[in-house]
């Protein structure tokens, strides 16, 4: 279960991946998105929190964070990280909640885990006008190509984490009919996945790149994840 295979990565996953200079040049590239998105004392609802940098993040802006995660153990080490509340919980069953909030995030590929977006829950949960992002791991990379080439191009893959599915921008767009696209940008275009091993000066050359070519058409689709824009349209479908 995928769930399984996160607990195991929970104790060492902010040294490997959030606390990298890969890591760290993504998540920022993230932020610059996200954080004009929200406003102090908005609820916000974190979906596949992992380690809770992100929930951590945006509760130091002044937002109320509540963060979910399917991994107990994911989510005892959020609980290390800030001053939100922490919930498990799979995306599938984002429709018991209860409460409606002023925006979502799910960030770096935790809607690939799942084989269909809920995006009848998402409405539910989404106040009319607030905002999604959400970041997932995209079909199509080019350093993927030089490294693992036909890993994501079918769309699924098996991995120690279970299967990973890679929607395209436009069926997660099928897959959320009650909400409007903004906006799309690459994250990650010329900085690498996190397996690349680069020099941290050579990440910091290329993390100034995608800030000046990771909204551009041609680039955003060569990038290693895309972040996508929605807004909760006023009336549901």
């Amino acid at each position: 279960m995928t769930s399984v295979a996160f607990d195991r990565l929970a104790a060492t996953y902010d040294q490997h991946w959030t606390n990298s200079a890969i890591g760290r040049a993504q998540r920022d590239q993230v932020w610059k998105r996200i954080d004009p998105l929200f406003n102090p004392g908005d609820h916000i609802l974190d979906i596949g929190c992992g380690t809770g940098a992100d929930a951590a993040h945006l509760s130091a802006l002044g937002m109320q964070v509540h963060a979910t995660d399917p991994s107990p153990a994911m989510i005892s080490e959020a609980r290390r990280h800030g001053t939100f509340t922490t919930q498990i919980l799979r995306a599938q069953d984002l429709a018991t909640l209860t409460t409606t909030y002023d925006g979502v995030i799910s960030n770096f590929g935790a809607l690939n885990c799942v084989p269909e977006l809920p995006g009848a829950a998402l409405a539910r949960v989404l106040k009319p006008g607030a905002r999604l992002a959400i970041c997932t791991i995209g079909r199509f990379c080019a350093w993927e190509l030089l490294f693992h080439p036909k890993r994501r191009l079918s769309g699924t893959a098996s991995s120690s984490l279970g299967t990973i599915y890679y929607p395209t921008v436009r069926e997660i767009c099928a897959a959320l009919p009650d909400f409007t696209l903004d906006s799309w940008s690459g994250i990650g275009v010329f900085v690498p996945p996190s397996y690349v091993r680069m020099p941290a000066v050579l990440v910091r050359f290329g993390a100034v790149l995608d800030r000046i070519f990771a909204r551009l058409p041609f680039f955003r689709a060569l990038a290693d994840h895309r972040l996508l824009i929605f807004t909760r349209k006023s009336h549901a479908g």
